[in-house]
């Protein structure tokens, strides 16, 4: 008796749930995208379909992309026994119980247990160390799913253990599939009732779902759930209904997490690329998102230091005036010094000497300490003691203010960390650098010179990482 009730509450629950749940894949022919994953004769598709799949999986990807119903599909399909448990509402004593059970079946039937972890990522690092040790001696298989970048947001060790798929947003024919599959579905979609959706209504669900399939669901249930039939009893979904069920484009973007960095990344590397466009658009979809305006100027403000430079010394002024205007506006008006500043920038002469820096870093690093040559010493101090600043030449004083004397300590005359760059106000710097340069080695009896090479990026940024740990 309890089993038929028990069916009865189960049919209820699929006639009441939301579209998106009744639409669940159940196998791999009725999972829509993520072909280069689980594609005819993919490595995770083989696995899945032999019911060989010994080794832990973490999905990641953005929401309504299939990470959970691709689990669900492997649940259906496997001979194992499958576990699922959500890292939002449970923690270690639910893991704990699952993995005594395991432990008894695999004892007493010798079988496998699949635990699939939806939201992995929100467990902390003792969370998920409890789980590792189980799944390094196969007591279970995992399956994690994430939004979050599996590198940074869950353990090493139990990304090592794993082999990472990354789902990705679906494709407008994706998307289409979907909901022409929901339209016609007569057990579980809409095919029992008579729902006509306009191309222009198609369009808008497709390109404002983003590529989430969940979405464009909950939007087409929104329309064909609250649209009146005609007179013929079509329900007719127009472009205005469409646009009232899904109203705004679902833009992924969290503060903390990829996106928020990806998307910096993007904007900074197209202004520094000089796409103006690029720049734009990324800047808009980091303000339309709710991206601090203050983090968008501070970025601006370091990239006018370290890539436009001296190409255009006006780029850092630009920024820093930028950053301040809009202190004094406050959005929405304050949008316009933060666009002028990436207009600029984008479209600066661009100039990277600013990491010359680095190469005397790094020098100073291998030297260690060298003495301030004599002539250079504070003379306010100690000059009729000890001779400090005896022999100095003021610049001023000589024909073009300019005088080849020595400046860098003995051991390094000759060495040259700046190399200007041949870019707007720098160009003029190049032959002014060169005669000053040629006139001190004269002066000087230099017999050889040495330009540092240039630092690559790793290298700098290593630096850098020395730096913020002294």
């Amino acid at each position: 008796m309890t089993d038929l009730f028990d069916h009865a509450l189960s049919q209820r629950m699929m006639t009441d749930s939301p579209l998106a749940a009744r639409m669940r894949p159940r196998t791999l022919d009725e999972y829509i995208g993520q072909d280069h994953i689980v594609g005819q004769g993919r490595l995770l598709r083989r696995a899945i379909e032999a019911d060989r799949l010994f080794a832990s999986i973490l999905l990641w990807g953005p929401p309504g992309t299939g990470k959970t119903t691709l689990a669900m599909v492997i649940a259906n399909t496997t001979k194992s026994h499958f576990e699922t448990i959500s890292a939002v509402l449970m923690g270690v004593a639910e893991l704990r119980r699952v993995i005594t059970d395991a432990k008894e079946r695999r004892k007493l039937h010798n079988t496998r247990t699949i635990l699939f972890v939806d939201e992995v990522h929100r467990w902390n690092k003792a969370q998920q160390d409890a789980l590792l040790p189980h799944v390094e001696d196969g007591t279970i298989i995992l399956i994690g799913a994430t939004t979050e970048n599996p590198y940074f947001e869950v353990i090493g060790a139990l990304v090592s253990r794993s082999r990472i798929f990354q789902l990705k947003p679906l494709s407008d024919d994706e998307t289409q599939k979907v909901i022409e599959r929901a339209i016609t579905d007569s057990q579980r979609g809409y095919g029992l009732r008579p729902i006509n959706i306009l191309p222009e209504a198609m369009d808008h669900l497709i390109r404002v779902a983003g590529g989430d399939a969940r979405n464009a669901l909950n939007a087409l249930e929104l329309a064909a759930e609250t649209t009146s039939p005609d007179s013929s009893g079509v329900i007719n979904i127009t472009l205005d209904v469409a646009v009232e069920s899904i109203q705004q484009r679902a833009i992924l973007y969290d503060k903390d997490g990829d996106a928020h960095y990806d998307t910096i990344s993007a904007f900074i590397k197209s202004v520094r690329g000089s796409d103006p466009d690029a720049a734009l658009y990324w800047l808009a979809k980091m303000l339309y998102a709710g991206e601090s305006p203050r983090f968008i100027l501070r970025r601006l403000l370091i990239l006018a230091g370290e890539d436009i430079g001296l190409g255009d010394p006006l780029g850092l002024v630009v920024a820093s005036a930028a950053m301040q205007a809009f202190e004094f506006v406050g959005m929405p008006e304050g949008v316009f010094p933060i666009v002028e500043a990436t207009l600029y920038l984008a479209t600066a002469p661009k100039s990277n000497s600013a990491v010359s820096y680095f190469k005397a870093y790094a020098k100073i690093e291998q030297e260690g300490k060298v003495d301030v040559p004599k002539h250079l010493q504070d003379s306010n101090r100690d000059a009729k003691g000890l001779g400090h600043g005896e022999g100095y030449i003021y610049p001023h004083e000589a024909e073009g203010h300019h005088i080849g004397q020595q400046y860098l300590p003995r051991e390094l005359l000759g060495t040259y960390f700046y190399r200007p760059s041949d870019q707007g106000y720098e160009q003029a710097v190049q032959d002014r650098l060169a005669r000053w340069r040629e006139a001190q080695r004269k002066a000087l009896n230099i017999e050889s010179t040495t330009q540092l090479p240039d630092l690559s990026v790793n290298e700098v940024n290593a630096i850098k990482q020395k730096m913020m740990k002294r």
